[in-house]
């Protein structure tokens, strides 16, 4: 059976890229995205299947979730994607928290609930893979000041990787972190490098053969420091 998948924030960028990569590797790809008609026009273009999906929302979360185990029964792949709030116009000593909590709600809750709402989905594959989309800016190894909303929420992401990767590998499911690098997308603006390059990184993580890494942080397949 083709290799179902899943893409959070699917409609642009890194998520819609992703979503066409996998599509063209033969997997069955659930494009989802917060605003239904986004979804619905990005399938199209990379011929996958839209769903409606808010990660801020449980009870979304959870239809999902069984809209997934209705028509398929299983998740071979998630990907976390999902993200807001690159907040280049912020400092960590003046931040508006509001702005940084929100930031959290998508960028490391949202994975989170991901993760616990479509485990039993998982479960039942048997070449589980969960994938959450960082950034080098959590990097600890090399962190500096500034867009703190965003930073703070993708070091947390990666903590959350580690843990998960932990506790769910007796389950034989890997899971990592990876960095798709500084892509010219809407959030990361121009001058970044192609879009294909970047969710390649992230597919590369998703396609893992089964003795592959978990627990890692990586970019174009390499590891990177934590």
């Amino acid at each position: 059976m083709d290799t179902v998948s899943l893409v959070t924030g699917g409609n642009r960028g890194i998520g819609r890229e992703v979503c066409r990569q996998l599509v063209t590797l033969g997997h069955t790809v659930i494009l989802t995205a917060r605003d239904e008609n986004q979804a619905t026009a990005a399938a199209e273009q990379v011929r996958a299947q839209p769903l409606h999906l808010d990660v801020t929302s449980t009870t979304g979360i959870r239809a999902a979730a069984a809209w997934i185990a209705e028509h398929y029964g299983r998740l071979d792949v998630l990907v976390n994607n999902a993200a807001i709030t690159y907040d280049t116009w912020q400092q960590a000593r003046s931040a508006d928290l509001a702005v940084v909590r929100e930031a959290a709600e998508t960028n490391l809750y949202g994975p989170w609930q991901m993760v616990q709402g479509f485990l039993p989905l998982l479960r039942k594959s048997r070449h589980a893979r969960i994938v959450n989309v960082s950034s080098e800016a959590a990097s600890l190894a090399s962190m500096g000041g500034g867009t703190p909303a965003y930073t703070a929420s993708k070091t947390a992401l990666n903590a959350l990787t580690r843990m998960l990767a932990d506790e769910l590998r007796t389950d034989r499911i890997l899971v990592n972190a990876v960095c798709p690098g500084w892509v010219a997308t809407d959030m990361g603006g121009p001058g970044g490098r192609p879009v294909a390059d970047g969710a390649a990184s992230v597919v590369w993580a998703a396609t893992l053969p089964d003795d592959g890494p978990t627990g890692g942080f990586f970019r174009d397949g390499h590891p990177i420091p934590w």
